[in-house]
């Protein structure tokens, strides 16, 4: 399996290479051409001088002049007669000239002009220039020699050797760079997921800049954090379930047995069979809430809303409790509604009020009230439940959302609950899009507000 680094770094090499290359080839081609036009160009214009001053003066010194001035460089001059044979040269050897005499009796030019041939294979370029005298004619040869030419190119080829292999040397150095700069980070993050992956969740990422690299980090770390969290809210989590579910389990078994005593009248017999039943609904209770709470971490449940009246779903749902709050002698007391429309899950939404208000019962004492509230604000619907109750700890306000959470920590019975009614009314607001918060102090009681 290839590394990160080595996949970045073969992809910036061969990037790099291929415009690398690409640029030098142009500019090889670019020089060479330039090279063998300003050749060309110089040689057209010396031939050119040549023939001028040959036509304004055609003598045997003119012509022995003209051969002086190129004899002994890299350019030769060749002057022929009409027929093609020569009359003066400055070749140190004339057979070299047969190739391009062909060519020129074949294209017999009229003015000066550049003779096509490929520098690279021939020894010579050649330019050609008619010239006519009284009844004197034929044609004045130039050849440059192409081993200037080719010494430029093999140059050339030497320093663009040089070039890509220094090219190569530098990227090699910018690939450790790059790996040593973006790597190590990576591999850090590597190791800090595999730990977590074996449970250990305390894992130490280094700052990074303002970049993805340094996003990742911050998730990773964001992550163990969470999974921290989760493993101990799932201990906690699953301490509290045996704790409430063993309770009521423990009375059944125990007040099961001693039902079924022989001695027992039938009135004992029949308070203890409604103890056995009081413990069976409170494990139903329990077992459902949980249950909830399970299809809403799942999303399996839905929410389907609808309009209706809030004052008629006020009064619906307090009736339902008013009962229960007079056992206890807690006046229940809803505020006039001034009625408007609520858009919601009327089921999910009762069942929001109905735990708010079992919440109130249980922490409230006999001669208290409890007050019910629905109004509007701005654009939400409001609901409000308040009591007044025990009220609760300003360190402990922001963990009663949380699943079986109780303020009350030796879990007495006396309380009831298992910690599950305000998760669930958490759960069931969120899933509306709303909010809740609550406003309370130590003894004077609590006020449970719910946003839609």
């Amino acid at each position: 399996m290839k590394k990160i680094s080595t996949k970045l770094a073969s992809a910036f090499i061969i990037s790099f290479l291929i415009m690398d290359t690409l640029l030098m080839i142009y500019l090889h081609q670019t020089i060479t051409h330039a090279r063998v036009d300003e050749e060309l160009d110089r040689l057209l214009k010396t031939g050119s001088n040549h023939r001028n001053v040959l036509e304004d003066n055609y003598t045997e010194t003119t012509l022995h002049h003209i051969i002086l001035m190129e004899s002994g460089g890299e350019r030769d001059v060749v002057i022929l007669d009409d027929s093609g044979n020569s009359v003066q040269h400055s070749l140190k050897n004339e057979e070299v000239l047969a190739p391009y005499l062909k060519k020129i009796q074949e294209e017999k030019p009229t003015e000066d002009s550049i003779l096509p041939v490929d520098w690279n294979e021939s020894p010579y370029l050649v330019s050609v220039h008619p010239y006519k005298v009284g009844d004197n004619s034929g044609t004045l040869v130039m050849l440059q020699s192409t081993i200037p030419i080719r010494q430029l190119v093999n140059q050339l080829n030497i320093h663009f050797i040089l070039a890509g292999g220094g090219s190569i040397v530098v990227l090699f150095v910018v690939y450790l760079l790059l790996s040593k700069w973006l790597t190590r980070p990576l591999i850090r993050m590597k190791e800090a997921t595999e730990q977590i992956s074996e449970g250990f969740y305390d894992v130490d990422l280094p700052k990074l800049s303002n970049d993805e690299l340094g996003e990742l980090a911050a998730s990773i770390r964001k992550l163990s954090n969470d999974l921290s969290r989760v493993k101990r809210e799932r201990h906690e989590f699953l301490a509290s379930v045996s704790h409430e579910m063993g309770t009521p389990l423990t009375y059944l078994i125990g007040y099961a047995k001693v039902a079924q005593r022989t001695e027992l009248n039938d009135t004992e017999r029949f308070n203890y069979l409604s103890i056995i039943e009081e413990e069976a609904e409170r494990l139903k209770t329990l077992v459902k809430n949980l249950m909830d709470l399970a299809q809403m971490d799942e999303m399996t449940f839905t929410v389907k809303k609808s309009e209706f009246s809030a004052e008629q779903f006020i009064k619906d749902t307090v009736q339902l409790v008013q009962p229960a709050f007079d056992m206890k002698g807690i006046t229940l007391l809803v505020e006039p509604v001034r009625d408007f429309s609520l858009f919601a899950d009327r089921m999910r939404l009762e069942q929001i009020i109905l735990n708010l208000l079992d919440n109130a019962l249980h922490y409230s004492q006999s001669g208290s009230t409890v007050i019910v509230r629905a109004f509007q604000e701005k654009k939400h619907a409001v609901l409000q439940v308040e009591d007044g109750g025990c009220g609760i700890a300003i360190e402990d306000q922001q963990q009663i959302f949380e699943k079986l959470y109780r303020v009350e920590k030796s879990r007495s019975r006396s309380f009831g609950g298992a910690g599950l009614g305000l998760a669930t009314v958490k759960e069931l607001t969120e899933a509306h899009g709303g909010t809740i918060e609550v406003q309370s102090e130590l003894d004077k009681g609590s006020i449970f507000t719910v946003r839609l």
